[in-house]
């Protein structure tokens, strides 16, 4: 399995967005990613300096956001919305979608919840629990959680 390291994720990072800025052609995943960085003009200046942000590090202890993993989750749900998995997350996107009438707000609402379980297996210990990831995203909502459990990858290991 490919694994890239930070390095090579930024170095995607900056070369997708240099090819885009001379007019080069794309890969699908390129696209998708300028699609991704298109919708972030506040990080285009730190895209166009490799050589000063390709190291830096952002710390959330002091408010910074760092823009590579942001737009790294923003990857992430839509690989997630295309392939529809964990299930049932497309319609929950849809609904989100729908109360906020952007996609880039659906998006964001879906990735706090990423980070929230993300969170919690760090903090917990184990893998992502797909269930603490839709029941946040279903009270964004205000739904109430579901009520089967979902399996993760974890517990089949079991």
């Amino acid at each position: 399995m490919f694994a890239p390291s930070r390095q090579d994720a930024r170095r995607f990072f900056f070369d997708t967005w240099n090819k885009q800025q001379a007019g080069h052609p794309l890969s699908d995943l390129e696209k998708l990613l300028a699609s991704v960085i298109a919708a972030h003009p506040e990080y285009h200046a730190i895209l166009a300096r490799p050589e000063q942000y390709g190291e830096r590090e952002w710390l959330p202890e002091q408010g910074e956001t760092n823009p590579f993993m942001h737009m790294s989750m923003h990857l992430a749900v839509e690989e997630q919305l295309s392939i529809n998995q964990p299930f049932g997350i497309r319609e929950l996107y849809q609904q989100l979608l729908a109360k906020h009438g952007s996609e880039h707000d659906a998006q964001h609402e879906v990735i706090d919840c990423l980070g929230e379980m993300i969170w919690q297996a760090q903090r917990y210990g184990g893998g992502p629990d797909v269930n603490v990831y839709l029941s946040c995203i279903r009270g964004k909502l205000g739904l109430d959680p579901e009520h089967e459990r979902r399996l993760n990858l974890k517990d089949m290991d079991d």
